[in-house]
């Protein structure tokens, strides 16, 4: 099947309705055993040092991997996602684009859901069939978010792997849903654990390597992945197509992501949040209201090339550790 990169989650319904092989080139990217040289590829072809590395590390693997066509998302998601599309174009990949509306309007959602689904040659009824196969996947990766902050059987990085797949569902969603079962079956017979401090992290996915795993040798355990959580769209499986994409709040206004953030603190009963921004990215200046807007501790950490936490990272998490024990303990 002919594959199809992407820049971000899309309706990745249609793709699939169509006969074809999403590729969510995020994350080939940061798989890749080398990604800082793909970054470096990219800086050689022309890329400004101070651009997103995450833009820089899906042009070089679209181009590595011999993509021949792009969904990239011109509306509600990274600002220099247009002279991406504009540099893949250059380079000979077939652009697609699809935009997310700022305010969430329907009709305006429809109208870029109809034209994506033509551009595929498929119908409204062919990709619903689709979204109701994936279903029970999606559920099966909400089980294995339960097993997360519920019984803490499933460590921070566990629960982002599961949930970032959702994306492209490792490109053979029968394959994933095999994986995820089984990895969920083993899971569950864990012992359950209690973390002494129940963090979430809030933000992009990281380009860092062993944020989880540090965070864990200092005690605390990431119960929560915002983002992560919204690609397996589980909020918006009892709506159709429509509705289950407008409940997506990634790509929208940072308003709707504070609120579905501030349900989760209180529902997992989080001690702090960890809020991830890639430098060079617009999401930095929303720091400012996510930290008046959210009724929790939150400590802002930038990433900028993919790799291990460096030493300002790693002290500043540890202060942040270190001020929420004394605050639980008083």
């Amino acid at each position: 099947m002919a594959e199809v990169g992407m820049t971000t989650t899309i309706p990745v319904e249609v793709i699939l309705a169509a006969g074809q092989t999403p590729v969510d080139l995020n994350n080939i990217f940061i798989t890749d055993p080398d990604p800082e040289a793909l970054v470096r590829q990219a800086e050689r072809a022309g890329y400004p040092r101070n651009t997103c590395g995450w833009i820089k590390g899906i042009y070089a693997t679209a181009l590595r991997m011999g993509i021949e066509r792009v969904v990239a998302v011109t509306q509600g998601d990274c600002a220099q996602t247009h002279a991406l599309m504009e540099t893949l174009q250059a380079a000979g990949v077939e652009i697609i684009p699809f935009a997310y509306p700022y305010d969430r309007d329907p009709v305006l959602l429809e109208q870029q859901l109809r034209r994506f689904m033509e551009h595929f040659g498929v119908e409204w009824a062919e990709c619903e069939e689709v979204r109701q196969q994936l279903e029970p996947t999606r559920r099966l990766i909400a089980k294995i978010d339960e097993l997360t902050w519920q019984e803490v059987k499933v460590t921070g990085t566990e629960n982002h792997y599961w949930q970032v797949c959702c994306s492209d569902f490792n490109r053979d969603v029968t394959t994933f849903h095999t994986q995820a079962e089984q990895f969920y079956q083993q899971a569950r017979k864990r012992p359950a654990k209690e973390p002494a401090l129940r963090l979430g992290y809030m933000g992009v996915p990281p380009i860092i390597s062993n944020l989880y795993e540090f965070i864990e040798s200092l005690g605390g355990q990431v119960l929560y992945n915002e983002v992560q959580r919204q690609f397996t769209m589980i909020e918006g499986l009892e709506d159709d197509l429509l509705g289950q994409y407008r409940r997506y709040t990634y790509p929208y206004d940072v308003f709707g992501r504070i609120e579905d953030v501030s349900r989760q603190i209180v529902r997992r009963s989080l001690d702090g949040v960890i809020h991830y921004t890639q430098t060079f990215c617009f999401r930095e200046i929303e720091d400012m209201i996510i930290k008046q807007r959210l009724n929790c501790p939150v400590l802002t950490i930038q990433g900028e090339r993919p790799g291990p936490l460096d030493a300002r990272n790693k002290l500043r998490i540890e202060a942040f550790i270190e001020t929420l024990y004394l605050r639980s303990s008083k």
